[in-house]
């Protein structure tokens, strides 16, 4: 019996310890030797011939993260706190009226899109991003952060990720890079740099407002998961994304890129984001987020942004702070990588009038403290020399000690760590602080598996993006975030005419062409679309037409277009012509379409009684493609989606609402209210 108790023992312990030997991870490496221990592989970054303990990927990741933070000098760490901007060879993103580095196969001239891929404001007013070539800033600033706002193929982007991290691997200690990105999976009409890179040839979804009114949170998961899977097959392993701000104020010129106004349903959207990005802790396929602009960039004055000096307040004149704070809570409690502040200095007696970045009462009391916070703060792009509202009389040494204090971790915006470094070196921060700073970045790194693994697979990467199976999602979410606010006179769906023969569609699309940021007047596109639906013959002028589908794509001319006007969500303010539409509208059966990237204002075209100017039939769309309208038009898809936002009733309504207040609490305001949506059933 002892024999055979000891027997059972020994093979209890055997099975022990082979459950617990160590799995090995599949090891990216291009020129640095490999060390063998145990029968297991692991890289020799520094090239000492021997195994340190933050090449272990045994070891727990605090021991890791010591290891190194004890290896790394000054100069390493200091650069490891800047995110710059980096560049492709020819890469002409950032000027006026050139081509980009590779046309995408997947731009599609009927998508809602116009190509604002750059700054367009006035000479002293644009604050371009600092940009050193990347081989400078890794090998000589230490440089470890990037943001790649190219628009180019899978295969550019994945031999471009590639090239970084074996240059990367040859430095002094081999840390890896991590490469962030603005969003690139939505059809978006401002896709200046720093907001979106538009249409590329990722999948194709709607635009962050056109998910939000899908209310389908099943397929927003969904969603961030292709996206991930793209994203990651190029070596894009960060997102500078999710807005969780609130379009409470209508004139915000960055409504576009928000879940719209309400807060449980903008938490929820966060919520499946983050997850789907990052899964349930972050690990070697997931894209870490950052979610922005903490905490709330809706409520500003006026509308105003705080990209600019005129628009640098938020304020909350009715009592709602808390309200905007509601999404990030949700984004935390999903495990968001990072947070990143907005500019905005708060316009409120109880707050500190600095931007966000500087303030410690919202960065450590509330953000860590109060909401538990343990990730990264990432500044947003330069409000250290560009946007430094509330500090602008500190001197910029002062200014990177202040936003320190605060607890911001990386700096977005520069390319040379000098005035950072300087800041350590004259004893206004302490390297200790720094630490707290590198060990977050670095444990980022070590969750994403980068320390391991950081190349991809060109060719995976070029089958993966876009690719059919996902488009097919993406198809699908185009038209489930399409929203029918009328049918008074059940135009919709197009059916056949009652002698039988199809109904005669003159389909116009109607928008501001410009190019580069560069307005080239008003166009009219005159579509005929092949679709096989025996119900619509579309012809080629309004006179030989039955009814009219007339899609209006109005434009406030992008966010760095701004100048400080006084901001007016009419659409005769924002490149659409009045007088023709209301012509149409008069003259024939019309089923009008409008693209809303704010609430606009459409009593230009909607006033009166019939047929003096109003509108029968009313779509919204949030950034889709033409494809999607049909299929609602044509009844191939019932229309499914819900408003995310309220539409005003009137300039006026807009002038007296409070920016922090969603427009369906708002008395006398609306015109449709959010949620407001039919279907055909």
């Amino acid at each position: 019996m002892k024999k055979i108790h000891f027997v059972a023992v020994a093979l209890f312990c055997a099975s022990i310890a082979h459950a617990q030997k160590p799995s090995q991870p599949t090891l990216g490496f291009r020129s640095v030797k490999t060390l063998k221990a145990n029968g297991l592989e692991f890289k020799d970054l520094n090239k000492n011939d021997k195994l340190d303990k933050y090449e272990d990927w045994r070891l727990p990741q605090e021991s890791r993260i010591k290891d190194l933070i004890s290896q790394m000098t000054l100069e390493e760490k200091i650069g490891f706190m800047i995110i710059s901007t980096t560049r492709m060879a020819g890469d002409n993103v950032f000027q006026a009226n050139a081509p980009r580095t590779e046309i995408t196969s997947g731009f599609n001239e009927e998508d809602l899109i116009q190509p604002n891929n750059m700054f367009t404001r006035k000479p002293l007013t644009v604050p371009m991003m600092s940009s050193a070539g990347t081989t400078k800033g890794v090998i000589n600033f230490n440089l470890r952060h990037f943001i790649l706002r190219a628009n180019t193929s899978a295969k550019t982007i994945a031999d471009w990720s590639n090239n970084l991290q074996a240059l990367c691997e040859t430095s002094r200690l081999g840390i890896p890079a991590i490469v962030a990105s603005n969003p690139r999976n939505h059809v978006t009409v401002d896709a200046s740099v720093g907001l979106s890179v538009g249409t590329t040839i990722f999948s194709k979804w709607p635009g962050e407002l056109g998910m939000a009114a899908m209310r389908d949170l099943k397929l927003t998961r969904e969603f961030a998961e292709i996206a991930a899977k793209e994203w990651a097959s190029v070596g894009l392993r960060k997102g500078y994304m999710y807005m969780a701000d609130l379009s409470t104020e209508p004139r915000w010129q960055r409504t576009e890129g928000t879940f719209g106004e309400d807060a449980d349903l903008a938490s929820s959207m966060i919520r499946e984001i983050v997850l789907g990005f990052q899964g349930t802790k972050l690990n070697k396929n997931s894209v870490a987020m950052t979610t922005k602009h903490f905490p709330g960039g809706g409520p500003q004055e006026g509308g105003q942004d705080s990209h600019f000096d005129w628009g640098k307040y938020a304020h909350y004149p009715g009592g709602m702070f808390d309200y905007h704070v509601k999404p990030f809570k949700a984004a935390i409690d999903a495990g968001t990588s990072s947070i990143m502040p907005y500019y905005s200095a708060p316009k409120d007696k109880s707050m500190e009038a600095v931007g966000f970045s500087y303030n410690k009462a919202i960065i450590q009391d509330l953000l860590r403290k109060k909401l538990g916070f343990k990730g990264i703060i990432n500044s947003d792009t330069g409000p250290i020399d560009m946007m430094p509202w509330g500090v602008e009389n500190l001197s910029i040494t002062e200014r990177y000690k202040k936003a320190l204090d605060a607890g911001v971790d990386i700096f977005s915006g520069g390319a040379d760590p000098a005035l950072l470094l300087e800041t350590v070196k004259k004893g206004m921060v302490t390297e200790a602080r720094i630490d707290e700073s590198i060990a977050k970045l670095l444990k980022e790194k070590f969750d994403l598996g980068l320390f391991e693994n950081p190349y991809v697979d060109v060719e995976n990467a070029v089958k993966t993006v876009g690719n059919a199976e996902f488009q097919k999602k993406a198809d699908l979410a185009q038209r489930k975030s399409i929203v029918l606010l009328r049918n008074d006179e059940k135009l919709l769906p197009i059916s056949k005419k009652s002698d039988g023969q199809p109904t005669k569609v003159y389909f116009e699309t109607y928008k501001e062409s410009s190019g580069r940021g560069q307005s080239q007047g008003t166009s009219i596109n005159v579509n005929k679309p092949k679709i096989q639906n025996p119900n619509i013959e579309f012809v080629s002028t309004k006179e030989e037409a039955d009814v009219v589908l007339l899609w209006l794509i109005p434009s406030a001319g992008g966010l760095f277009s701004s100048g400080g006007q006084a901001i007016e969500l009419s659409l005769s303010k924002n490149k659409i012509d009045v007088v023709h539409v209301n012509e149409i509208l008069n003259a024939k059966p019309t089923i009008l379409a409008i693209n809303f990237t704010n609430p606009w204002v459409i009593d230009e075209i909607d006033s009166g009684t019939p047929p003096e100017g109003k509108a029968k039939s009313i779509l919204a769309t949030f950034g889709t493609t033409q494809d999607a309208l049909l299929d609602i038009v044509s009844g191939a898809f019932n229309p499914t989606g819900k408003m995310p936002f309220t539409i005003p009733i009137s300039e006026k309504a807009v002038q007296e609402n409070k920016s922090d207040v969603p427009g369906y609490l708002e008395l006398n305001y609306a015109l449709f209210k959010f949620g407001d949506g039919l279907n055909y059933k």
